[in-house]
């Protein structure tokens, strides 16, 4: 019983790390302001692209750029999280059948 667990072990922490290398390959994005700004990011929650319009950055408003820039940031980081939990419940359903 303990042999059969301790492969259960190593089987779903391999599947984590396939999981973790495919989301890294997946992109999500986040908007402010009907997208005057947007963040890419990964699956794995890793910014990888901040993009301002060249009208937000032409009415030189610092603090709106930043408040955009953080709902953006958030709302990527959102849906990267999304991403990820969906993906890992798979590994945990196959690690404890019935969750």
């Amino acid at each position: 019983m303990f042999g059969n667990m301790m492969g259960k072990l190593q089987e779903m922490q391999q599947k984590t790390e396939e999981i973790k290398k495919r989301l890294d390959t997946i992109s999500v994005k986040g908007d402010a302001e009907n997208g005057l700004v947007t963040v890419t990011s990964t699956g794995n929650r890793k910014i990888t692209a901040i993009q301002i319009s060249d009208e937000l950055m032409k009415e030189n408003d610092k603090e709106q750029i930043e408040d955009l820039c953080i709902l953006a940031v958030n709302r990527a980081l959102e849906q990267a999280e999304k991403v990820y939990e969906t993906e890992m419940k798979d590994v945990a359903k196959g690690m404890l059948p019935g969750m």
